[in-house]
């Protein structure tokens, strides 16, 4: 642990957060189930609490174990809420996600450091009802945080496939895929790739003072390739339980990093000039729901 590590850091646990087929974590030791009540509603699911070498692990299944949500349905503040609850600072996103380039082939992996937002059904702020608060969001992902996943997943891939440093995300609100001319509209931005849900997740972190990171595992050529054919969910199935096993790989050798350095992220103090409304003109109610997040602010 480096020296300069906050205290708030030194007891801190990492969240994983499972996407389409990652519904487990293999390798947890000492592994509960537990579930929290969340003043926003039910999380997704139950969360599994176990150990991965100097770390505890908090996971959960984005879209529930059996997969039964769709990803408008993920009830993105409860499970933003409770991971904070649980003492959560980090977090690594696995998720499935379309190519939109050519050199980005399926079963590569991108660690993304943009977002570029088109769903329009989605929760984007804890704080309203008579609290505002506003956060930087120029790098959504941690890029402390990320490097740590670049630089550890870089030597665990198979041969013939790719780990990507850097791209933009498209978050699209789903669950059908891209038209081609919406596919082709996104290449033309210069996108990477494309998914259903890390842009909501990244966002809420940043609010709840967790730095976020995504494993962004390609299953596909998103529709735009007519060479490689049309989006099917049988390839994708497969695909998705080939990267499941190498992200339970990138995931683990990551968390024992990251238990060791206890990385320091400007996401971790993103509210203290992000709090517009004074602590004394926010509802009662309103204060409790955020405690858990403006506690050391607005502690006295």
């Amino acid at each position: 642990m480096d020296q300069t590590t906050p205290d708030f850091l030194k007891n801190a646990r990492l969240g994983v957060l499972g996407g389409s087929g990652v519904y487990s974590l293999t390798g947890l030791k000492k592994q509960k189930e537990i579930h929290i009540n969340t003043p926003f509603g039910e999380t997704s699911d139950s969360f599994f609490l176990g150990t991965l070498g100097e770390i505890e692990i908090v996971f959960l299944a984005r879209h529930g174990r059996n997969h039964s949500l769709n990803p408008t349905e993920v009830p993105y503040l409860a499970n933003i809420w409770a991971l904070r609850s649980l003492g959560v600072r980090w977090i690594i996103s696995a998720s499935a996600v379309g190519s939109l380039q050519e050199q980005i082939r399926p079963l590569d992996v991108v660690v993304p450091d943009q977002f570029i937002d088109r769903t329009h059904q989605r929760p984007l702020t804890f704080f309203n009802n008579g609290a505002v608060a506003h956060v930087t969001m120029a790098d959504p992902f941690c890029p402390t945080l990320s490097k740590i996943l670049y630089t550890e997943g870089e030597n665990l891939m198979p041969e013939g496939r790719q780990l990507h440093q850097n791209g933009i995300y498209l978050a699209m609100e789903g669950p059908a895929f891209s038209t081609r001319a919406e596919s082709n509209l996104y290449r033309s931005w210069g996108c990477s790739v494309i998914g259903m849900t890390n842009h909501t997740e990244a966002r809420l972190c940043r609010e709840a003072e967790i730095a976020y990171s995504s494993l962004s595992m390609v299953t596909d050529y998103d529709c735009w390739s007519e060479a490689h054919g049309e989006v099917s969910v049988e390839l994708i199935i497969n695909n998705l339980q080939t990267n499941a096993k190498l992200a339970n790989r990138i995931i683990t050798t990551a968390a024992n990093k990251i238990g060791q350095l206890r990385p320091f992220s400007n996401a971790h103090i993103s509210l203290k000039d992000g709090l517009m409304t004074p602590k004394n003109q926010v509802p009662q109610k309103t204060q409790e729901k955020l405690r858990v997040f403006t506690e050391r602010y607005w502690n006295n």
